[in-house]
């Protein structure tokens, strides 16, 4: 799979045949400011408007999505909302427990529904969330994570899950 595309094996959202029971969109939080600049940490001037152009990209993409979660720290929630803004179904976003960037992934994964989900959230948890998935330790990354890059997952019918895409700002 090549970044910044859908795998050959996925189809994009949207097509004909799409056989898998869900999508889960893993995106780190764009760039923040630094505490010294305040102490809440919102999406710089940088951050959001990559953040909102790779809304603009997924939308482009045919991506819709039923559920959106951030980890309760601004800079997720910020990111989730501009991304809610141009892929949500029903643009509701919700803060969730278990998200916090040390939490381990597994219970999270476990727990998801069968509807198509994006999670904003924090480094390491995006990345072990990632490995988890695809049944690696949590602490062998995948893929490369940096603020505002996106990993999507399928699970399929029997449980297992694959990535089939992985995508950074400068790719967008």
């Amino acid at each position: 799979m090549s970044s910044g595309r859908w795998s050959e094996a996925a189809e994009r959202p949207g097509s004909a045949v799409y056989n898998s029971s869900m999508r889960l969109y893993l995106v780190q939080h764009g760039d923040a400011v630094t505490k010294d600049v305040d102490p809440k940490r919102p999406l710089s001037d940088s951050g959001n408007v990559d953040i909102g152009r790779l809304a603009r990209w997924l939308q482009d993409s045919g991506v819709r999505v039923a559920q959106f979660f951030h980890s309760g720290k601004l800079r997720a929630e910020q990111t989730a909302n501009l991304l809610a803004a141009g892929v949500a179904e029903d643009r509701s976003v919700e803060a969730r427990a278990g998200l916090a960037p040390n939490d381990p992934p597994g219970e999270f994964l476990d727990a998801l529904a069968d509807v198509d989900t994006l999670v904003a959230g924090h480094m390491p948890f995006v990345s072990r969330s990632v490995s988890v998935a695809l049944g690696l330790p949590p602490d062998q990354p995948v893929v490369e994570f940096k603020p505002g890059s996106l990993a999507g997952l399928e699970r399929s019918t029997d449980g297992s899950w694959r990535l089939v895409l992985f995508i950074r700002p400068d790719e967008y």
